[in-house]
Parts: structure tokens; C-alpha cells; sequence
């Protein structure tokens, strides 16, 4: 199972979803995050301003942020390795980072072993 961190900015809460004035972006990403979770990825969040150790203890994390700042957060860390610096991925990206299968939903039945093929003399089903 691959493991998702994501390492926030100082927010005021753990998803930054709150206050008067919500960015629409992390209404985005939280909710992709849970679809990623429901996609049996481990997702783990940190805010800088609740958090702190967690930015400290992270080797990558501590480096990036001594090397760059706060202007790398949010940090996103897929299997200890760094995919995204100062964004938050879309969905779509983030199920291309993670290889997770596009699931498509048919709209016409395909019955128990397939479409059917009426011009088949064989009316057999598993």
C-alpha cells in the first residue's frame, strides 16, 4: 500500500477548511484526499502550526524547508519521496503519482459475462 503525506503550511486547522474566508483549493484537496483514501492509499496529514515536530523529525521535509523556506509547504510526499512543492495536486494527478486504476462506470449492461451479441446463436451465461 503506498503512503500519502502531505505537510501543510501553518493553517488553523488540520485541513484549513474552516474560517470565514475558505480557500476553495483545499475544499478540492480534501476532498480528493479522501477519495484517495477510499482508493486504499495511507493518507497522513501535518499542519506546520499544530505539527511542528513532524516537520522537524521528517529528514526530506526539514531539508526542503532549510533549503527553500515555507514557500515549498504544502509538501506532498509519496513513499518518503517529495512529488509536489508549494501546490496541491488535483485528483488526477495524484492518481497518476499513485497508479491508481481509472475506474469507469458503463452506462449499458453488460450482463454476467459480457455484452450480449444477439446475432450469437448461443444463448449460454456463466
Amino acid at each position: 500500500m503506498a503512503r500519502l503525506e502531505v505537510f501543510d503550511p501553518a493553517m488553523c486547522c488540520s485541513t484549513g477548511v474552516c474560517g470565514p474566508d475558505v480557500d476553495p483549493n483545499l475544499v478540492r484537496f480534501s476532498a480528493d484526499l479522501d477519495w484517495v483514501e477510499k482508493q486504499g492509499v495511507d493518507v497522513t496529514r501535518f499542519n506546520l502550526s499544530q505539527e511542528p515536530d513532524a516537520f522537524v523529525t521528517n529528514k526530506t521535509v526539514n531539508e526542503a524547508l532549510s533549503e527553500d523556506g515555507n514557500d515549498v509547504l504544502p509538501l506532498v510526499l509519496i513513499d518518503g519521496r517529495i512529488v509536489c512543492r508549494g501546490f496541491y495536486p488535483e485528483r488526477t494527478q495524484l492518481q497518476s503519482m499513485l497508479k491508481i486504476e481509472a475506474v469507469e462506470v458503463s452506462e449499458k449492461s453488460t450482463g454476467c459475462c459480457g455484452p450480449s451479441d444477439e446475432s450469437s446463436s448461443s444463448s449460454s451465461c456463466c
